[in-house]
């Protein structure tokens, strides 16, 4: 039996180097598991589209498919354009919607790299403060993960770990690291939780700068950690293929019942059941 093909869907950008940092993370991917096919869509501002790209799917015979989210929390994307988008897929393909990319450790692990990379040098989180920067969601459920997050990062010996964001919500990148200074915090490194380059990540960067962080570090990118991930959510939306194709007991009503999406089952997807679009 064939693998399901693995979809990965980014949000998409005017920034050229958006794409072209979907296209290395999926690249990466591609050689953890050798002989799995993965193509890549964009949600907007990008090309191909996702119905595009389950149409030519579909015209080339495959009839199984894994979406991937590439995005580190359930906001409204996660929630509602991808789910709307997938339900234009053509009849003959089933596909799941795996999970999104976070919470992760493997997140935490790829922050700490690029902090490394920048520079954070002796001493390391111990003699300094950090900003977590995110893209900024009026998701409740978004934002709670980003308070988990700064509270796990509290944990790991930084003397200082503060949320900021580029949208949405409130403070902003440089305001985190003016305020830091304030509170006796004299050593700032400021970390994007962010996949790809653009707008918003820019906006942090410049923050980060105007305000005088020492260590300022690059978007996760293409991180060895994050195609790790995105091969995991790909295992456990292939499993939910499996689960969803399997014979169901009948209703009361005599007739097979569907998997729904967004059903719970093991954290080993991420705390939920992948959506399937059958």
């Amino acid at each position: 039996m064939r693998d399901p093909v693995g979809l990965v869907v980014a949000h998409g950008s005017r920034d050229p180097r958006h794409a072209a940092t979907v296209h290395a993370l999926t690249a990466l991917a591609r050689t953890l598991r050798p002989g799995l096919r993965i193509e890549t869509a964009f949600l907007a501002l990008g090309t191909p589209s996702v119905p595009r790209v389950l149409e030519r799917l579909a015209s080339e015979g495959v009839r199984e498919v894994v979406v991937v989210p590439l995005l580190l929390t359930r906001a409204f994307h996660s929630e509602s354009d991808l789910p709307a988008a997938l339900r234009r897929a053509p009849p003959a393909l089933r596909v799941v919607q795996a999970d999104v990319l976070g919470p992760s450790p493997l997140l935490l692990t790829a922050l700490q790299r690029r902090l490394e990379e920048a520079g954070l040098g002796p001493g390391g989180p111990r003699s300094t403060g950090l900003v977590l920067a995110s893209a900024g969601s009026t998701a409740p459920e978004a934002s709670a993960v980003i308070a988990d997050v700064t509270r796990e990062l509290r944990q790991t010996g930084w003397c200082a770990v503060r949320p900021a964001f580029a949208s949405g919500p409130l403070p902003r990148t440089a305001d985190v690291v003016r305020a830091l200074r304030a509170d006796g915090v004299h050593r700032v490194a400021v970390a994007p939780y962010m996949i790809a380059p653009g707008r918003l990540a820019d906006r942090v960067l410049l923050g980060a700068r105007e305000a005088g962080a020492e260590v300022v570090a690059p978007v996760l990118g293409a991180a060895p950690e994050l195609a790790r991930l995105l091969v995991d959510r790909w295992e456990a939306g292939a499993e939910g293929h499996t689960e969803a194709g399997r014979p169901a007991e009948a209703d009361g009503r005599g007739e097979a019942a569907r998997t729904p999406a967004g059903a719970p089952i093991s954290p080993s997807s991420g705390g939920r059941h992948p959506g399937v679009f059958a």
